[in-house]
Parts: C-alpha cells; sequence; structure tokens
C-alpha cells in the first residue's frame, strides 16, 4: 500500500536516500507486490459469441455442378444448347431427343407447301443471323437446315441423345432428384438417368394426333396426319380428303388442288384467313430474295438496318387483340373484303367461311392459295360433321359417303399443353392435374415457367409462355436465359431445391383471367390458346404482349419461390458464403479488378450488373 507523507520544512524533509525533497509530497511505496502482481496476470479471454455452425470449405465463386436435362430438341431446345453452357458455369446438360436430328416440327412435317407465314428474316435466333435465306418466306427444310447449322456450330450435338424418347419424369423426394427414363428408340433399351433439374422442350405442336372418328382404323386407303406425310405419296390424279383448316390444313389445300383429281375439304370451324401478318404477304409460289438486296446484306449495319425495320413490325399492334378496339374492327373489315375478292368465282362460299367471333379469337392464318383453292371445281368444302370412316371413305352426319384414295388429317396436335408422358411428384401426375378432367383442369403454372408442388421443373416455351407479339425465336431466347438465371441462383447459393408459391402461382392465374377478359381471345371460338375449348381458360399465350413478358423475365421475383438447401444445418448462407472470400481472389495470376477498362467502353447502366464480370 502507499501513504502520502505531510508537508514538512523543506531543510528537514528527506527521501528514503536520506536527500531533501525540497517540500514536494512524495508517494511511499509500502508494499510493491499488490500493487504489480495484478500486471503480471494473463488476461482472462473475451467471450465471441459462439455459432452453431462451421464454416463450409469452399468459395463463393465456385457454384456447383448441375446434372440438367432437356426434353427435345426442336427451336426450343437447340437454343438452350447454344445459351445454357455459356450462361451457366458448371452445368452438365443432356438433350433427349425422339427424333433422328434436331429440328422439331421442322423436321417432322414434311407435306407439300409446309412453309414458315412469317419472313425467314424474322423466324431466326438474335446471336446467328442467316443473311442467305433463298426466299422471304423459307421452305419447312431449309428452317430445319438452318436449325441444324446453329446447332453444329454452337457444338449443341455433343450434348445431344438423338433418337431417345424420354417415357416419363419421376421426383424422388428423399434424395431430390429426377429419375428420367428414357426409350433408345435405335436399340430399344431402355433405362433410367438421375438429374438435378429437367427443362420440358417439347413444344406445341409436336405430339400430333388423329381425330377420334368411328372406323378409323377401317379405312383401307392411304391415312395419315398432316405431319406425318408420307413423301412417296403421289397425289397426282387422286381422291384426296383434307381434314382441318389450322395452318397446315390449309397449306395442305392450297398445294395439292392442283395436281389431285378431287380435294374434299372438311372445315368443321371457321377461322379468319388473312393476306399477311405485319403486312408481309405471303404467297403459294416462292418468293426470292431480289439480288440488289441480297448483295446489300453483305454490309453488316445494313443487314442490321434491313433485320430491324422487318421485325419491329411484329412488336406493335397491342390494340389488335383487345376487345371492341377500332383496330380490331378494321380488321373484320379488311379480311371480309379479302375473302369477297379471292371468292368471287364461288360467292355462294363467302357466309359460309366468315366466322362470327372476332378476328385473332383464333391465331390468324396467311392462306396464300386457299380461297382461290377452294372455288376450283375439283374442290368440295365440308361443313358438315363427320359421322365416321368406312373401308373406302368418309361419311358425313347427313347421311352422304365420299370415296376418296387417301385422307389426310391436320387436326393439330398437343394443343391441351399436357405434357406427352407422366410427371410424378408427390404421389401426383401432372400430366393428369392439367388435363380438362383433372385437378386444376387447365396448365396451372407460375409465369408460364414452372408450377407447384414439382420442384426444379421448368418448361421451356410451355404454357403461357410467350406474348401474341413478337417473335417465337426471341421469346424463347428470354425464357431460357431466365433460367440460366434461376440455375446459377441453385449452383452459386446451394439450393436444393426450388419451386414457385401456390400463392404466386394463384395470384398469376387470377391477373391472366382478368387480362384475357378484356380480349377477343375470350370469345366463343376454339383454338389451341383455350385448347380447342370455346370459353376455356386461355393458356396459350402469355397474358400481354412480348415485351410486357421481357421485362418481367428479365428482372425475376425471388420472393415468389420456395426453397430448401444443401446445408444440413438450414442456415441458407452456411453453403452459399463458404469461407467467405473468392477463389479468383487468391489466383495472383487472374484480374481481379475487371471493372477497370477503357472508359469509353463503359455503358452506365451496365456498371456493376454483369453477372460473369465479378471481381
Amino acid at each position: 500500500m502507499t501513504t502520502e507523507t505531510e508537508s514538512i520544512p523543506p531543510s528537514l524533509a528527506q527521501g528514503d536516500s536520506g536527500k531533501a525533497t525540497d517540500g514536494i509530497k512524495l508517494s511511499v511505496v509500502e508494499n510493491i507486490t499488490d500493487d504489480v502482481e495484478p500486471l503480471l496476470k494473463k488476461p482472462e479471454s473475451f467471450s465471441y459469441p459462439k455459432s452453431d455452425i462451421s464454416l463450409v470449405q469452399r468459395h463463393i465463386d465456385e457454384p456447383r455442378e448441375l446434372r440438367v436435362a432437356v426434353v427435345g430438341a426442336g427451336l426450343s431446345g437447340v437454343i438452350a444448347g447454344a445459351l445454357l453452357p455459356a450462361k451457366v458455369p458448371g452445368i452438365k446438360l443432356t438433350i433427349f431427343e425422339k427424333n433422328a436430328d434436331v429440328g422439331g416440327t421442322w423436321f417432322e412435317n414434311v407435306y407439300p407447301g409446309v412453309r414458315c407465314d412469317v419472313p425467314a428474316h424474322v423466324y431466326q435466333s438474335s446471336f446467328e443471323p442467316n443473311t442467305n435465306w433463298s426466299e422471304q418466306f423459307a421452305q419447312g427444310a431449309e428452317i430445319r437446315d438452318y436449325w441444324k447449322r446453329l446447332a453444329r456450330k454452337y457444338d449443341v450435338y455433343q450434348y445431344l441423345k438423338l433418337s431417345h424418347r424420354v417415357d416419363e419424369l419421376s421426383w424422388d423426394e428423399s434424395r431430390s432428384v429426377w429419375n428420367v427414363k428414357v426409350h433408345n428408340l435405335g436399340t430399344g433399351e431402355t433405362f433410367n438417368q438421375e438429374f438435378d433439374f429437367v427443362l420440358t422442350a417439347i413444344g406445341r405442336f409436336n405430339a400430333w394426333k388423329l381425330p377420334d372418328y368411328p372406323g378409323l382404323h377401317d379405312f383401307k386407303g392411304l391415312l395419315r396426319h398432316a405431319s406425318h406425310w408420307d413423301p412417296t405419296f403421289d397425289p397426282k390424279g387422286k381422291k384426296i380428303a383434307v381434314i382441318g383448316n389450322g395452318a397446315s390444313g390449309i397449306q395442305l389445300v392450297a398445294n395439292l388442288q392442283k395436281h389431285v383429281g378431287r380435294l374434299d375439304h372438311y372445315a368443321r370451324n371457321k377461322t379468319w384467313v388473312s393476306a399477311s401478318f405485319a403486312g408481309d404477304e405471303t404467297s403459294i409460289v416462292p418468293k426470292p430474295i431480289s439480288p440488289e438486296l441480297q448483295e446489300s446484306f453483305k454490309d453488316p449495319n445494313e443487314y442490321v438496318k434491313y433485320r430491324k425495320q422487318l421485325e419491329s413490325k411484329y412488336w406493335r399492334g397491342f390494340s389488335s387483340w383487345l376487345k371492341g378496339s377500332e383496330v380490331n374492327e378494321q380488321s373484320r373489315e379488311e379480311f371480309i373484303k379479302l375473302v369477297e375478292t379471292r371468292l368471287a368465282k364461288k360467292p355462294e362460299l363467302i357466309k359460309s367461311v366468315i366466322p362470327d367471333f372476332s378476328p385473332h379469337c383464333r391465331r390468324l392464318t396467311p392462306g396464300p392459295g386457299y380461297f382461290e383453292a377452294l372455288t376450283e371445281d375439283n374442290v368440295e368444302y365440308i361443313q358438315t360433321r363427320i359421322k365416321r370412316f368406312t373401308e373406302t371413305g368418309v361419311e358425313t352426319e347427313d347421311g352422304k359417303h365420299r370415296e376418296v384414295d387417301a385422307i389426310f388429317c391436320a387436326t393439330g396436335a398437343n394443343v391441351d399443353m399436357v405434357p406427352p408422358f407422366s410427371i410424378w411428384a408427390h404421389g401426383k401426375d401432372l400430366a393428369n392435374l392439367w388435363r380438362q378432367d383433372g385437378e386444376y383442369g387447365f396448365p396451372y403454372t407460375y409465369l408460364g415457367v414452372a408450377t407447384p408442388g414439382f420442384p426444379n421443373l421448368a418448361f421451356i416455351h410451355g404454357p403461357n409462355g410467350s406474348g401474341r407479339s413478337g417473335t417465337v425465336p426471341h421469346s424463347v431466347e428470354v425464357q431460357v436465359s431466365f433460367y440460366a438465371n434461376l440455375l446459377r441462383k441453385v449452383s452459386r447459393e446451394g439450393i436444393k431445391t426450388i419451386q414457385p408459391s401456390q400463392k404466386a402461382a394463384d395470384d398469376f392465374v387470377q391477373y391472366s383471367d382478368a387480362f384475357f377478359q378484356t380480349t377477343v381471345l375470350s370469345e366463343n371460338c376454339s383454338s389451341w390458346y383455350n385448347g380447342g375449348q370455346p370459353g376455356s381458360r386461355i393458356h396459350g399465350l402469355w397474358p400481354g404482349s412480348a415485351t410486357h413478358v421481357s421485362i418481367i423475365y428479365r428482372n425475376p421475383r425471388w420472393e415468389d419461390w420456395e426453397y430448401e438447401y444443401l446445408s444440413e444445418t438450414g442456415n441458407r448462407f452456411a453453403w452459399y458464403f463458404g469461407v467467405g472470400c473468392t477463389k479468383k481472389e487468391l489466383d495472383l495470376d487472374a484480374d481481379i479488378t475487371p471493372y477497370i477498362r477503357d472508359p469509353a467502353t463503359i455503358d452506365l447502366r451496365n456498371i456493376h450488373e454483369s453477372w460473369w464480370d465479378l471481381p
């Protein structure tokens, strides 16, 4: 302990050493041990909060490998095969295709006159333009070859399993994987393969079907669906029946009429036939691209200018499908004039072909040569319902029998959008749920991309997948890019399963119903928009324009999804955050400052937003 001395005269004051202190007060240390000992002790450790989890030994820029299956290699599957490997690090992609090559509907449809009814320079990808289309409206074989070339250029064939038909998908809840049952059509072998994620790209008109008429199998002549055309068949001088007046039926009638002896055209439903889409008038004969225009395409800037001018028209016309709109009424008047002009030789047919519903209730069908064919003497336009097929022909409900050598059914495909195979999860089959007599009765989805109760499953160009405007390739590209974003999130964040919430799906259906009620699509007509059931819920199109859906897919609402995580702790960040740094920053040779670049190349809108351009 220490005490203070009293103040004493300087002459008397001395310290312990005997020296005078000059009157200054001094602290006298009596026991040094008491003061020094605490300083020599090791300080007690601070009690920092202890976590219940340990760090996962991984870096945040090391996404896990994802085994992804794409079912189908038509236009959608080919685009997925080109874009997903470039956009999703760590993806292990497999594409199953039941046909012997890519192309989908353009591989299968080889009937006379098959061609695209929008310009070829519109019906192509945004990233692989073709300046060498031979016609303004390309025929099916040229379109098929375009998608084959694209698949070869972007090495899509390395992911393909051709002549492999998917027969069933089943979700293993205990392991959170999809078991894909596949039938090898070449060897007859059936096998199962596991995937973390499945994307269906089965197309809208791929699963063609013959009509269910009595006596269908009694007919002794040639019976084919338009999508299953027999290329060896010679129609010259034959008696032919064509059933259906959709796009393929109209093309068949127009192209066969000149070659057959007689053509019976069965068209139970009326449809609006137009001269063109967006003012680009089609033709039954090839419309070659002029040498002068073709030459101008050698200048990339000129080609971009031409293409933008041509394609921009297909993004307009939103009001044309709104009820009571001036544009829709103008379309009605325009189409009626077209009918009157082209059926001038048989004016008695005019009332028979004009629908009682508004234009755009069904998809418009440009029909070059179709009405003209109906006026020819060797064509009979029949609206009486078919009663049955016989050994030699077709009998209608009025008792009339017409003998024919061949029957071609242009009666559509899986317009109800129900998967052509079972998809099982949690004891339920999606195909049964979506059927008209099923629990949902229609394709129930969230934004057309996924459905509650079926984790890690998504649909490319499926129900509600694309707007009525825009182009099909662009629509698919935007959707595939959405899935790439989703797959990156899953692989980067350690997400085991992802599915939309039921509330989000219900809200989407509720909005869709409200929107379509304002359009002519909700009128009493049969179309692939409503699954062929007049008045049924519209599921064939997005509830809005193509620009509308592009914005929505570009900015996902992740809060609408439900997640399960890989981490057994249940902590959503444990696997994702890893050890707290990137692998890249530990590599002294890596560019850790990619954001520093020539200022002249910087677009402020893209600053720190590119997913691939990270420190």
